[in-house]
């Protein structure tokens, strides 16, 4: 009994640690219609496609314009919610003209990614009060 228990937890552990990594790979296609700063990096407006660096934590996402003239590397944190997003989606921080890239989220997926908040955000987001804008994206 004792090895069948054993043998279970194996089999779920492995399932929870494959459907994480699934969860995390992303690819997404937007169009911002505005300016906004990412990895300390201004973007101007435009169409950008997002995705997933590396297959191994699905943390590190590379950000680039269709164009080919402006990329980020990004390193998020893992976020999470209760239920799953209804929508893919980028989730802005705005501070008065300034945009931010705050999250980004696959719809169907409970686990999106946390941008950490850099420096330059933080100094203007003490004369202005955030507000959180979201914008519509489509997984590909």
């Amino acid at each position: 009994m004792k090895r069948q228990m054993l043998t279970f937890a194996a089999v779920l552990a492995t399932l929870l640690v494959s459907g994480s990594a699934y969860a995390q790979t992303i690819k997404i296609q937007a169009n911002v219609p505005f300016n906004f700063v990412v990895s300390g990096k201004t973007m101007p407006a435009g169409s950008y496609l997002i995705q997933s660096v590396g297959a191994q934590d699905g943390k590190t996402l590379r950000l680039s314009s269709d164009d080919k003239k402006e990329a980020a590397v990004i390193n998020a944190n893992s976020a999470q919610s209760l239920t799953p997003a209804d929508r893919t989606k980028l989730v802005f921080h705005r501070y008065g003209d300034r945009y931010f890239l705050s999250q980004v989220w696959r719809a169907g997926e409970n686990l999106g990614h946390q941008l950490p908040k850099s420096p330059r955000e933080s100094e203007v987001a003490m004369d202005y009060p955030v507000q959180t804008v979201v914008l519509l994206a489509e997984a590909r």
